[in-house]
């Protein structure tokens, strides 16, 4: 423990640039507070130093992101589809960047840098949205400079107690770092747990592609629906033929007017999400009003695309 706060103390613009960086492109490190102990150590040694942070960090903001956005501007929605496998909480990020871009447009790469999750999907949803560099670039440098500005504001104004606590580090040893590791794990379990809870959610029956296509081809051919909100379909624009567009979000809403009413018949939803999770949800909201045939799409979209069958634009 001693020799992590020394190097905390001695290499601090080095250890805030790495962890900036590392958290910006979506490496699980604790960024933010090790911007604020960075804040509180150059406030009790050296106040220049906080230059030198500020550097640093707006610097491995900028280059983290920019790394993501050009990624989703190259790629669009495949390599949306990629970050989300990969993420910690797939089944919720792409969502939750939809809905902060959708209400906050280019603001939104300012919010993203405060809300845990979508800190790393807003830059490649702005690219794939086709934001221009310049105007990407300003946006995230505010973005930087506020969110640096904050977490280097609580070292130095709560510095004493930063100095405190680091003395009872170092003084504790062993047993701070096996409570640093406790912690961590706990953060683990509960996003694990987290994760779990909407899998079972997501865990209803589905119809195959084929199963689809039969049923399309039938006398009482189903309602097909597309639960991806409007920055998603901008996204990709693809869509099954014959696919309502109703978001996710208005089939929640109990008192959202449905274009159907028929509790008989079969409804199948699909979405472009990992697990299906936007679609189970949707099925779950419409089986929770009386439509009981309600059911997702097994791999959604990507699926229906890779067995070759037809596509509209949305």
């Amino acid at each position: 423990m001693e020799t992590l706060i020394a190097l905390m103390v001695d290499h601090a613009v080095a250890v805030v640039f790495i962890t900036t960086f590392a958290a910006r492109v979506g490496l699980p490190l604790p960024a933010a507070p090790v911007v604020v102990v960075a804040g509180g150590i150059a406030a009790m040694a050296q106040p220049l130093l906080l230059l030198a942070l500020v550097a640093a960090a707006l610097l491995a903001n900028v280059l983290g992101d920019a790394v993501w956005f050009y990624a989703g501007r190259t790629y669009g929605y495949r390599f949306m589809r990629l970050l989300c496998r990969i993420s910690i909480s797939p089944d919720s990020c792409v969502r939750s960047s939809e809905s902060l871009i959708t209400r906050w447009g280019g603001l939104s790469l300012v919010a993203a840098k405060f809300v845990p999750g979508v800190s790393v999907v807003a830059p490649p949803m702005a690219g794939a949205l086709g934001m221009s560099s310049w105007r990407f670039l300003g946006f995230e440098i505010v973005a930087a400079l506020l969110w640096v500005g904050v977490f280097l504001g609580l070292g130095w104004v709560f510095r004493e107690q930063i100095e405190a606590v680091l003395d009872t580090l170092a003084n504790a040893g062993g047993v701070a770092t096996a409570a640093l590791v406790v912690v961590l794990a706990a953060m683990l379990a509960l996003r694990w747990w987290r994760r779990r809870s909407v899998r079972r959610i997501a865990s209803m029956p589905r119809a195959g592609v084929d199963e689809l296509l039969g049923l399309m081809a039938g006398e009482a051919p189903p309602i097909v629906v597309d639960v991806r909100g409007d920055t998603g379909v901008q996204v990709d624009p693809r869509r099954i033929p014959g696919a309502l567009s109703i978001p996710l979000n208005a089939l929640q809403q109990r008192r959202a007017v449905l274009p159907f009413d028929d509790t008989a018949r079969e409804i199948i939803l699909y979405c472009n999400c990992p697990n299906e999770i936007s679609a189970a949800l949707a099925a779950q909201a419409l089986m929770a009003r009386g439509f009981m045939r309600a059911r997702p799409l097994a791999g959604g979209l990507e699926a229906w695309v890779e067995a070759g069958h037809p596509v509209a634009e949305a």
